[in-house]
């Protein structure tokens, strides 16, 4: 093992890249208060109701942000295997009929007593450790694959076709920057697009959401319901926006309002240039994570830094796609601004590792 000579310390972490975090997580409050408003008031006759909730998973987030800003990243390469072992069978027990819970026709949540965790978010980071370290180590080729395509299987087997995009996205990339030959990262890509395809002609939901994106107007009120409401929400906004807490399209019109689809809520009040704003936002975080991981000491920490910026930057462009229906409509959230406690709380803590990360460069770019 190479050492490496590292600059002394910085003073502080990352602050632009804490700014656009906190700014996204207060706006994602903002928009959630607004967007779930009539389901809360119509569900819980309290039209704050999911907004509290995730005001309180926010604060926890933001706790788990600071803490881990000021643990060592070096603690998550020692922890990396037992995280990615627990994480697995949380995964795995999601799938158990008398411990998962289903709900609209999915097994993907945990109870505990009345919280409910989603699995898939833990592993998101989970997984992201355990390349980072297998790759640091200098594994097999099969040690980074095997992995991956165990976590995509459980996750399909749920179904949740969009997570399972997402992890597989943030495995290749950190494969991809390993420096491990093109042919085998050429031919994972093929066998995941052929596997892909076959979970979709074998799913009749997966296969209509499919038709549906080359067909939007057939079965305006079926299939093709969904995509519509999120156009005519785009739409109405035009270049300014119908003004914030206007939205007509969340008056349970737009079904996800303030979950997968709360972008054609934020879309429909603040317009073209306001959404604008929020995509900008965004991307100056995804510049500051892979800026990050470019200045990073180490090859855990760097490849660590590339897996959590894939992450968010993208599901976030997924979520975006699916809403301008670049591509076919599917359920991914977006990263602080979505409804759910286990997305909100995982996408805060694995921020803070990487704001840890930000504290540290080196002089000599040679990874141990």
């Amino acid at each position: 093992m190479q050492k490496i000579r590292l600059k002394k310390q910085k003073k502080s972490i990352d602050r632009k890249l804490l700014i656009f975090v906190l700014i996204l997580s207060g706006l994602g409050l903002l928009f959630i208060a607004d967007a779930s408003a009539p389901q809360a008031l119509n569900n819980f006759s309290d039209q704050f109701y999911f907004v509290k909730q995730q005001a309180v998973w926010g604060f926890l987030g933001i706790i788990l942000l600071f803490v881990a800003s000021r643990i060592h990243y070096s603690f998550w390469e020692k922890m990396a295997v037992p995280i990615f072992a627990v994480g697995v069978v949380i995964l795995a027990l999601v799938l158990l009929p008398s411990v998962g819970v289903k709900t609209l026709g999915a097994r993907r949540w945990l109870f505990i007593g009345s919280i409910s965790l989603q699995p898939s978010e833990f592993i998101k980071l989970a997984l992201a450790m355990y390349l980072a370290k297998a790759i640091a180590k200098k594994k097999s080729t099969l040690a980074y694959f095997l992995p991956l395509l165990l976590v995509a299987g459980l996750i399909i087997a749920q179904p949740d076709f969009g997570t399972m995009i997402v992890v597989s996205g943030i495995g290749l990339a950190q494969i991809f920057i390993s420096g491990i030959k093109l042919i085998p990262l050429v031919g994972t890509l093929l066998v995941g697009g052929a596997l892909s395809l076959l979970a979709i002609l074998t799913s009749d939901y997966r296969k209509q959401r499919v038709l549906t994106y080359f067909e939007l107007t057939k079965d305006p009120l079926g299939s093709a319901y969904h995509i519509r409401q999120i156009l005519l929400a785009l739409g109405s906004g035009g270049l300014l926006g119908v003004g914030l807490g206007q939205s007509r399209q969340k008056y349970l019109f737009l079904p996800e309002a303030a979950t997968d689809s709360i972008f054609a809520v934020i879309a429909e009040e603040v317009g073209f240039i306001g959404a604008s704003v929020i995509i900008i936002i965004f991307a100056m975080l995804i510049y500051r994570g892979f800026k990050i991981a470019k200045g990073a000491p180490d090859t855990f920490s760097q490849v660590l830094a590339v897996g959590i910026t894939t992450w968010i930057g993208g599901q976030a462009f997924l979520n975006i796609a699916a809403m301008t229906a670049i591509l076919p409509l599917t359920g991914i959230p977006f990263p602080f601004f979505s409804y759910g406690g286990s997305a909100l709380t995982m996408v805060l803590f694995a921020t803070g590792i990487l704001l840890n990360i930000s504290k540290y460069e080196t002089k000599d770019k040679t990874r141990r």
